[in-house]
């Protein structure tokens, strides 16, 4: 049920979509050199390394590793970078790993391949079993500025809890969340 709901309502979206999905490709392309998408190698359900599209927010020179582990984050952002990060446009693309089957719309953020750390706890309590999510509990209680312990917890009580009626809760708590840029940090 969950599958066949993430499938029509991402097809759905990229319907609805396609204008800003285009006009932030636009964007992309006109404020910085390189590609308009950014493949990043995510881990998915079962600790599977997919690649994860996302409209690119840093320079091509950026270093592969979270964000909050760069010196200077700022340094490396793209003119529009700010601004689709902010918006969460940059994560317009992850449609495409919706009907893919790489993702949902709700589960745990994909990991980085290089979050050792968070890979580690989610495969320690059960987490990694169930496919990362465009949001997620972790995401609406706290998103850019969670411990990776915390996250976690969070991650862990929404696989306790899972239902249909806990994601569209989600979903629609996702949109007041970027609405008001809560919990943005870059």
């Amino acid at each position: 049920m969950k599958r066949f709901f993430d499938l029509c309502l991402s097809l759905f979206a990229c319907i609805i979509l396609l204008l800003p999905i285009l006009l932030v490709a636009l964007m992309v392309r006109m404020t910085s050199a390189g590609p308009v998408i950014y493949w990043s190698d995510r881990v998915g359900r079962n600790n599977r390394v997919f690649r994860m599209p996302k409209f690119r927010t840093m320079r091509v020179d950026t270093p592969a590793v979270a964000t909050h582990l760069l010196g200077d984050p700022d340094r490396y952002l793209t003119p529009v970078g700010s601004f689709l990060r902010k918006s969460s446009l940059d994560e317009l693309p992850q449609l495409w790993s919706i009907v893919h089957g790489d993702m949902s719309f709700v589960g745990p953020r994909p990991a980085l391949f290089n979050q050792d750390d968070l890979i580690g706890l989610r495969t320690q309590y059960g987490v990694h079993a169930l496919t990362p999510g465009l949001t997620g509990w972790a995401q609406i209680n706290g998103r850019d500025e969670l411990p990776i312990p915390d996250k976690v917890k969070l991650d862990v009580e929404y696989m306790q809890r899972q239902s249909f009626l806990m994601d569209m809760k989600i979903i629609v708590l996702t949109f007041v969340k970027v609405l008001s840029r809560e919990g943005i940090q870059h």
